[in-house]
């Protein structure tokens, strides 16, 4: 067995990836300051963390369910500065392929590990400031970012270290070019270096954290890949009176919402079982409505003439 000390080698069982020699102690001692909704969740998470991509379900049906009560605010946390520590038995990228599609079977979730064999990243410092950048900008088109750059890692294998890749993601979701290339060759840095000393602090070890706060100092923290109830009963304890928002769940709402969807994604979204959501977007595809991306390890369905999320 290979020893877990790598940060890209993700615990299943825990659902964490796992920055080398982090504390263990966790101190929710952010401030929270002029909340506009009941709850604040600081969400630490870094572009290249597979078990982030395995809560985007969760994490997309909490915002359609409970967006008015709770602002997430993305932080990076830094999960491979580059390959320096690495000792005994992991030393180079290829070492992380074979691991990922294990991680896309256990979440269901589509990953191709073959990007660390074909076209390796050297560091996840890169794409992190560069959302950073795109979050100088807009915090929605941030996140339109940050979900387009995991597809080009995840899926379509692409080093997102590189800046032609960032540079084409960032255009794709309408960011302003000149300003996005000045941003991250310059304050991004900092604001990077912000969140990775506000990690610390909050004694952060790994990835996805997730620090739900309300403005009286109680916080609830979910960490690791949980399924979507640990993520509901965080918000319902620091906000009993949340109510959960109606939304349509028929495919055309869905992908109005979020253009492009996994199967597991869609399956959590619309309430169908696993089978049954494979099978509508089977159809829809073969209708013309969906392009369907297909992977080794599964698929990804988007509008023809989707635009990027908001």
């Amino acid at each position: 067995m290979i020893e877990q000390n790598n940060p890209l080698l993700c615990d299943l069982e825990t659902g964490l990836c796992e920055i080398p020699d982090a504390s263990e102690k966790v101190v929710a001692n952010e401030e929270v300051n002029s909340l506009e909704k009941p709850i604040k969740v600081l969400y630490y998470t870094d572009p290249i963390c597979s078990s982030c991509w395995g809560i985007e379900p969760q994490l997309r049906k909490l915002k359609l369910e409970y967006g008015s009560y709770i602002d997430i605010e993305y932080r990076m946390g830094g999960l491979l500065a580059d390959w320096s520590y690495n000792s005994g038995g992991i030393s180079k990228a290829s070492d992380v392929a074979h691991h990922w599609d294990e991680v896309s079977l256990h979440y269901d979730m589509p990953i191709d590990g073959d990007v660390w064999l074909e076209d390796p990243l050297d560091s996840s410092y890169p794409p992190s400031i560069a959302f950073k950048a795109a979050q100088m900008q807009d915090e929605q088109l941030a996140i339109s970012f940050l979900r387009e750059i995991r597809e080009m890692v995840f899926l379509q294998k692409k080093n997102i270290g590189k800046w032609e890749n960032l540079e084409a993601a960032a255009e794709k979701v309408g960011l302003d070019l000149r300003k996005f290339k000045i941003d991250f060759e310059g304050k991004a840095k900092a604001l990077f270096e912000e969140d990775l000393v506000l990690g610390r602090q909050l004694g952060v070890r790994g990835f996805p954290s997730l620090f739900f706060l309300d403005g009286q100092g109680n916080t609830e923290f979910v960490y690791g890949t949980k399924a979507y109830a640990f993520y509901e009963i965080a918000v319902l304890k620091l906000a009993p009176e949340a109510k959960k928002s109606a939304y349509k769940r028929n495919w055309e709402a869905l992908f109005a919402k979020y253009p492009t969807l996994t199967v597991k994604e869609f399956a959590e979204l619309s309430g169908n079982g696993r089978a049954e959501a494979e099978e509508v977007l089977g159809v829809l595809t073969t209708q013309g409505k969906l392009v369907k991306q297909t992977t080794k390890n599964g698929s990804l369905w988007r509008r023809k003439t989707a635009e990027r999320e908001r």
